[in-house]
């Protein structure tokens, strides 16, 4: 199909959504490996079947946003997949001396991956897109979340408009949605004649941008005006692993700045996402996903404030914790090494992670009221 007749609301359709994380990209992609192989085996494609293929509607945050990039264009999961792991020490360069009190890594190589992946001269508006795209920031400039998007009925994005947002580089827009702030510096992009200075979405609410990808393809301002119903949308959202760190020793007297400016940023980021992960079940019918708490649960049959649900919700993350990993049979990697956005170190180990937390939890029939 066309990205025309994706657009065009009749019929079921199908959104993805995915996670930021930095590195641990790859526990996604194992995912995703997974979900594209029993696709491609049920649908007797030829082996160019990619989940473009599947997926009307593809939205990322951050790593997310490269990943979900790469999947638009037509990529197979194990090139992205092979681009990680070839590229991974060389996005994650380290700055200089004097430049690591305001970042960590450079972006200069990370910026030169990605004009060869997408293309120096791919825009949003490419028609090499296969799908609607959805790529989640923070306007520094403006002071405001930006999901911006190739939807050609957006309200910024007519061509007649001298600051068309399908002119912008597709590079730069990922570039943008990966400046995580610490590690890389901010990116200023060029639009029309205003620059604005971007961000990584994960200093959004939207690190996880499945509800947000939702609404987009829904309500009335975006025009796109998909029908919902459990039976008409298929979302599904996969993680790059959770990273609690309970601490039943903590002193109240350790709350000083230096802990709070430490912990603060992650405990905000990881919120938002349970928060986005919480509404995608409350208001869709949820058929896979592990426990969000001790007290809701995982919601997986439960019932909500509508009925029937607006969408199937599908949620495959994991927990990077010895309990977690130790659930994957994988009891001798060592959390701490695996939950750092820059463990570039520990690639193996997150395929690893990656893959059982696909054999154990992607099942076929997950997908049958969609195929």
């Amino acid at each position: 199909m066309t990205l025309s007749e994706k657009i065009r609301p009749q019929g079921p359709k199908r959104i993805l959504a995915l996670d930021g994380g930095g590195i641990r990209g790859i526990i996604s992609l194992e995912i995703l490996a997974r979900i594209e192989s029993l696709l491609l085996e049920k649908s007797g494609a030829k082996d160019d079947f990619v989940l473009a293929d599947y997926f009307d509607f593809i939205a990322g945050t951050s790593t997310g946003a490269i990943i979900a990039a790469a999947l638009s264009l037509g990529m197979k999961v194990p090139d992205i997949r092979q681009f990680y792991l070839e590229s991974s020490s060389e996005m994650f360069e380290k700055a200089s001396i004097l430049r690591r009190f305001r970042y960590k890594y450079e972006d200069k190589k990370l910026s030169q991956k990605l004009r060869e992946i997408f293309g120096a001269d791919t825009t949003l508006g490419s028609d090499r897109l296969k799908t609607l795209l959805l790529l989640l920031m923070r306007n520094a400039t403006t002071d405001s979340p930006w999901p911006i998007s190739n939807n050609p009925f957006a309200k910024f994005n007519q061509r007649e408009l001298p600051d068309c947002n399908l002119n912008i580089p597709l590079w730069q827009l990922v570039r943008a949605s990966t400046a995580a702030p610490v590690f890389f510096p901010p990116e200023v992009v060029q639009v029309g004649e205003q620059e604005f200075i971007f961000v990584d979405g994960a200093a959004t609410t939207y690190n996880n941008p499945a509800f947000q990808a939702f609404l987009m393809a829904t309500i009335e301002p975006y025009q796109l005006n998909w029908p919902a119903g459990d039976d008409k949308i298929l979302l599904v959202s996969i993680g790059t692993g959770t990273t609690p760190k309970a601490d039943i020793a903590l002193q109240a007297a350790e709350m000083n700045l230096i802990y709070i400016s430490a912990s603060l940023p992650m405990a905000l980021i990881f919120a938002a996402l349970n928060e986005q992960d919480f509404l995608c079940r409350v208001f869709g019918k949820c058929l896979v996903g592990d426990p969000l708490d001790q007290e809701i649960g995982d919601l997986i049959g439960k019932q909500g404030p509508v009925s029937p649900k607006l969408f199937t919700y599908l949620r495959y993350n994991v927990e990077l914790s010895s309990r977690g990993l130790a659930a994957l049979g994988l009891a001798d990697i060592q959390p701490e090494q695996v939950q750092k956005l820059d463990s570039i170190e520990h690639t193996a180990d997150l395929q690893r992670i990656g893959q059982a937390a696909a054999r154990q939890k992607v099942k076929m029939q997950d997908f049958a009221s969609f195929l």
